[in-house]
């Protein structure tokens, strides 16, 4: 029992060591892709190196969730490889330890590092993105009308030939084709950002291009508030251009998009994407399980033959590019409500998992 229990603690050791050199690889790769995207898309505003980096830093985490699959696979597959090369595999079979066993304290740390990625991990890479679309929207790289949608209203910043317009509404509301919003705070910026003058007004509506201001209330610096009944506002701002501005639903921490969810269906707003990506980190502990069981079909036979290794790494790889492959259908499907929400989400974890664990036990039992 005692010779099992330090096997067992040598064996996720190893491979916390294998997994930590798998992150820092795909880490490192993923942050040199970052540069040479952001340095691509900022070329034209002659910012440092420093700046650029920074960036890339703040991005890298969101960009790491989103490998983490192909991470915990890829340092299974290579814990696989070291006990095949050294024999340790062939030793532990020879002591009667089942593959079950042999995997035991490999899945235990998936589903507790699975959860903290969720929990922990998630909600940091929401937060350092955020900071990240806001260095670049300050460098103007992205679009010219950045919006924040949270149960704090809505947030919109508007740039015009003669400076930027800041809007801020208490509630909004779609209704058909239009948008309907309350407690509306305009704020004109000139071109050198001073502020040039503020519009209150109590109910607004978006339509054909405008912003129909009703009991609008117009204060410039020195000067008292004057009132009218209505104000025509020209803006930019779209219906359409309001949906392509909300925050892509992986930007969104997981505490968050419950709120986003509620908030998006009082407001009228479809919440159907910010649903799927609830789902979905619900089931990335078992998806991160799902990927490890596979590495393990195709590395648990020992073999020292290279050729042999060669073909199986390439069949673990090939495999997790069709997981990949498999959830981003089932995901498109259900954005695109052909598939219901759970069945898209969990859909692949599930049936990679079953996938799985058959070959595992045909192979270890069969």
């Amino acid at each position: 029992m005692r010779l099992y229990s330090t096997l067992l603690m040598y064996i996720g050791r190893s491979y916390l060591k294998a997994l930590l050199g798998a992150t820092l690889i795909v880490s490192s790769l993923l942050f040199l892709f970052d540069i040479i995207e952001i340095t691509r898309r900022t070329g034209s505003k002659s910012i440092g190196i420093d700046l650029v980096m920074e960036m890339a830093l703040y991005r890298l985490p969101l960009s790491l969730q989103a490998a983490f699959p192909f991470v915990f696979m890829g340092g299974a597959v290579l814990i696989f490889w070291k006990f095949a090369r050294s024999s340790e595999l062939v030793v532990f079979r020879s002591i009667g330890m089942s593959v079950w066993r042999f995997l035991s304290p490999i899945l235990v740390i998936v589903v507790v590092l699975g959860i903290a990625n969720v929990t922990l991990f998630n909600p940091l890479a929401s937060g350092l993105y955020s900071e990240f679309e806001q260095m670049e929207a300050d460098l103007e790289t992205s679009v010219n009308s950045p919006l924040a949608f949270d149960d704090g209203g809505l947030w919109l910043r508007e740039k015009r030939d003669d400076g930027q317009v800041v809007m801020h509404a208490e509630q909004v509301r779609q209704v058909e084709s239009a948008l309907r919003m309350q407690g509306v705070t305009i704020f004109r910026l000139g071109l050198d950002g001073r502020f040039q003058e503020r519009v209150d007004a109590s109910a607004a509506g978006l339509e054909k291009g405008n912003l129909l201001l009703s009991d609008a209330v117009v204060t410039k610096p020195g000067r008292l508030g004057v009132h009218f009944n209505t104000l025509v506002e020209p803006s930019n701002l779209t219906l359409p251009k309001i949906r392509d501005s909300f925050s892509p639903p992986e930007t969104v921490s997981f505490w968050d998009l419950p709120d986003f969810i509620r908030f998006f269906d009082a407001a009228g707003f479809s919440s159907h994407a910010h649903r799927l990506q609830w789902h979905a980190l619900l089931a990335s502990p078992l998806l991160l399980v799902a990927m490890v069981l596979m590495g393990a079909v195709f590395s648990l036979k020992p073999s020292q033959r290279s050729v042999n290794w060669l073909f199986r790494i390439v069949g673990a790889v090939a495999a997790g590019f069709g997981v990949f492959f498999f959830s981003k259908i089932t995901f498109t499907l259900g954005l695109a409500e052909t598939l219901p929400v759970s069945m898209a989400a969990w859909s692949p974890t599930l049936v990679t998992t079953f996938v799985a664990l058959a070959i595992l036990f045909h192979l270890e039992d069969g």
